[in-house]
């Protein structure tokens, strides 16, 4: 079940279930984790078992377990992501974080959808958009301002879930082809290589 429109929630990433479980001693309210695949975190997979045990951890202190699929999907991947996702369901995850679109026209059990930041929330349009077509939970764009927030917040349902600490990438997140385009390296397939980190020189017609 969503949370009240007013409510505020701390949510921390956690990129196995020792840090997990750390978050949860420490009082985070929610905890999202990547799964074993699909997820924007290449090196941050994790078994179902593993997500399972943190579930029952979290249950003895009340605290909310999402997990990423946030990732463009593939068309032999749809299959796939279907049977994880009722598995994740089957474990008890209060939440999926989603990227690609495909997954709310899949058969899926009665589970929270949320928007990840790689969807690009930045206008009230798309924000409306996906809360008409039922994501509970709207991961906004990082470069927003406050008054932004706020307009968004008096015209949608969806729950509003904004970064108020971690790294704030030069391009916007879901839209970035630097990786791939030096690399071979999808940022939409959770292996970027963060190219947009590393020194570049600034050069004029003067060099």
């Amino acid at each position: 079940m969503s949370l009240p429109k007013h409510h505020l929630e701390l949510l921390s990433p956690a990129r196995d279930v020792a840090i997990a479980r750390e978050a949860i001693l420490h009082g985070a309210d929610a905890v999202y984790i990547g799964g074993p695949s699909f997820g924007a975190r290449h090196n941050a997979e994790n078994s179902l078992a593993d997500i399972a045990e943190l579930v029952r951890f979290a249950r003895l202190f009340h605290v909310r377990i999402f997990v990423t699929l946030n990732t463009i999907l593939h068309d032999d991947e749809l299959e796939p992501a279907r049977q994880l996702i009722h598995q994740l369901y089957d474990a008890g995850v209060d939440a999926l974080i989603v990227q690609d679109m495909g997954i709310m026209e899949m058969d899926i059990p009665p589970i929270e959808i949320h928007a990840s930041t790689q969807c690009d929330i930045r206008t009230l349009d798309k924000a409306m958009f996906l809360d008409q077509v039922g994501f509970s939970q709207l991961v906004l764009a990082r470069e927003l301002n406050l008054q932004q927030i706020r307009a968004i917040h008096d015209k949608v349902d969806s729950t509003l879930e904004f970064f108020i600490h971690g790294a704030l990438c030069v391009a916007f997140s879901g839209q970035c082809n630097i990786s791939h385009a030096q690399t071979g390296r999808s940022a939409n397939r959770g292996d970027c290589s963060q190219a947009c980190r590393l020194p570049y020189p600034l050069k004029d017609e003067h060099g």
